[in-house]
């Protein structure tokens, strides 16, 4: 069936969530470089998209930015510290350090092989590319209105989620901004030097920040809740805390090699367990929603590509083990496996299923031309008095126009 014409309105939230965390668990499934590569091309392309000009739109590339620093300190503490993984290709040697005896296993310097350097690296780009996903999420989700779609047990949890969410964004915002005013004032200094210059200004707005956050906060009656009964309350604290604890094992056991047998029923009492305790806490909230966002359509399949995405690399694990999770000894080119590979293109739909962010309106022209002035009154023709009538006084042309009217 086609798709209806693309609206113009904002996609849920948890929706580009839901989608980037499908991305991010086909990314933990696999050490492939090829894979990892396609994953954020994937992301990347969808955020290029789909994103809009808001300040939280432009902290993709810095979670890029920071997966590549991590994936450099990665290298280097491999180089220094070496690896378990043996090697019979050596690259060069570095002067080893003697160390005491209550630290076996460790070592300062030493012999540095290609297998070992290789097997750092696809280790790397796993932790890299997750960091790629989470910075989508960031990028494409309104953090506003995430928090505004939470239910009412986890609103005031939401909240210190979603101000930590938005501290990278206006983070970049706020260097960006700087960087522009040193530009325009003609300082060039880069650097340690202009790090210090720009650390105080940067500090100050986010002292303001939080002090406008805090009032915005207690204006709106943040933290007051319902009177609820004890036994309510310990029910839902119970089933939510278990739900969550249940969902986390769960997961823990779909990311190993053996928990897929008990890790799925597990999950469906975890959600289950969590979902009630979460229907039970909303009478506590005191809140209402204007105008809450729509989980269409679109929501659908905008969260179902980045399930079905996870879901697949889940299910191809033990077939696809080589070609996912390629061995660094011996040594040998990684395989693009065509089948995950198909899947994770799955993860292209969002930028054709998505709706398209509204443009703000532009404003009304000025008025140039100027209006036509009314037309002068012309004075009425003079009546002929009767014989002997007194003449009428003649009217003035115009009655004079005071300098100041008060």
């Amino acid at each position: 069936m086609p798709l209806p014409p693309t609206p113009q309105r904002h996609l849920h939230p948890g929706a580009w969530w839901l989608w980037a965390l499908g991305l991010a668990t086909a990314a933990s499934r696999t050490t492939n470089p090829l894979l990892l590569l396609l994953i954020t091309a994937v992301a990347g392309y969808v955020v290029a998209v789909r994103r809009t000009d808001a300040p939280w739109a432009r902290s993709y590339s810095v979670f890029l930015k920071l997966g590549l620093l991590v994936l450099a300190l990665r290298m280097v503490f491999f180089t220094l510290l070496g690896s378990p993984i043996p090697g019979t290709h050596i690259l060069f040697t570095l002067p080893e350090l003697p160390l005491p005896s209550w630290a076996p296993g460790v070592r300062l310097g030493g012999p540095v092989s290609l297998e070992g350097l290789l097997f750092a690296l696809y280790d790397a780009m796993k932790l890299a590319v997750l960091l790629a996903c989470v910075g989508a999420a960031n990028a494409l989700a309104n953090p506003a209105r995430l928090l505004r779609a939470l239910p009412g047990a986890l609103y005031e949890a939401g909240v210190a989620v979603v101000v930590a969410l938005t501290f990278a964004p206006n983070l970049v915002t706020d260097v960006q901004r700087l960087r522009a005013a040193r530009r325009l004032r003609g300082r060039t200094e880069r650097g340690a030097r202009a790090l210090l210059t720009v650390g105080v200004p940067i500090l100050e707005s986010a002292l303001e920040r939080s002090v406008s956050l805090a009032a915005a906060m207690d204006t709106r009656g943040f933290g007051r809740t319902a009177d609820v009964p004890p036994a309510v309350r310990r029910t839902t604290a119970a089933l939510t805390l278990t739900g969550l604890l249940g969902i986390c094992v769960a997961a823990y056991g779909l990311l190993g090699a053996d928990g897929s047998a008990w890790a799925l029923p597990l999950l469906g009492a975890g959600v289950l367990a969590a979902t009630t305790g979460l229907l039970l806490g909303g009478r506590r909230a005191v809140r209402t929603r204007y105008r809450p966002d729509p989980w269409a359509l679109r929501e659908w399949l905008v969260a179902g590509s980045g399930i079905a995405v996870a879901a697949v690399m889940v299910s191809l694990g033990p077939a696809y083990a080589d070609a996912l999770n390629p061995p660094a000894v011996p040594l040998a080119a990684p395989v693009l496996p065509l089948l995950p590979a198909a899947a994770i293109l799955f993860g292209l739909l969002p930028a054709v299923a998505a709706p398209t962010v509204p443009a703000l309106s532009a404003p009304a022209p000025a008025l140039t031309a100027r209006t036509p002035a009314a037309p002068a009154a012309t004075a009425a023709p003079a009546t002929p008095a009767a014989p002997g009538a007194p003449a009428a006084p003649a009217a003035p042309a115009s009655a004079p126009v005071p300098k100041d009217v008060r």
